[in-house]
């Protein structure tokens, strides 16, 4: 059974395309391509579900048609809108200066300074100029913390963990 861990989301499912089960994929990363993958894993009604490809191509930036097996009609395609679309951690090459925005949801973020948790990294907002981290805290808190390269002191992947300096007062805010 794959669990919610061991995989990053990677995009979402849109629409079906042509009448053969054909889906576009709006994709976040690109890792499906970089890396040598039969499969991309689905979440179904809750449930991890690996779906193996016959062929995909792009046709934008951010977007794939893909075909997976045993999806031959638009009405299977229709049921796959808007399944997000996970990657397993274990099938990506670990080089720690490439890592993805992606690839680091879910590591633990650490407070350098107190060598405290101070929760999980729940999501990256890149869309402005200022990157933010999306914090879930222990008690269930959503905290933003800025995603700055003289801020984070260490990346370990295998613990995944990410140390950060913290400055004063910004967990009260």
């Amino acid at each position: 059974m794959i669990k919610q861990e061991d995989v990053f989301q990677i995009g979402r499912i849109g629409k079906p395309h042509g009448v053969k089960g054909e889906v576009s994929f709006h994709f976040t990363d690109d890792v499906f391509d970089r890396v040598e993958s039969e499969y991309l894993i689905l979440e179904v009604d809750g449930i991890l579900v690996p779906f193996f490809m016959e062929e995909y191509r792009f046709r934008s930036d951010e977007t794939v048609l893909v075909h997976f097996c045993d999806v031959d009609t638009q009405e299977r395609a229709r049921e796959l809108t808007g399944c997000p679309v996970f990657f397993l951690r274990s099938e990506v090459p670990v080089d720690d200066d490439e890592l993805t925005w992606a690839q680091i949801i879910g590591f633990s973020i650490l407070d350098d300074a107190k060598g405290t948790e101070v929760g999980t990294l729940a999501s990256v907002d890149d869309s402005t100029i200022n990157t933010l981290f999306e914090i879930q805290t222990p008690e269930g808190q959503s905290v933003l913390l800025p995603a700055n390269d003289d801020l984070i002191t260490d990346i370990d992947t295998e613990a995944r963990t990410i140390s950060l300096i913290i400055p004063d007062g910004l967990l009260e805010l």
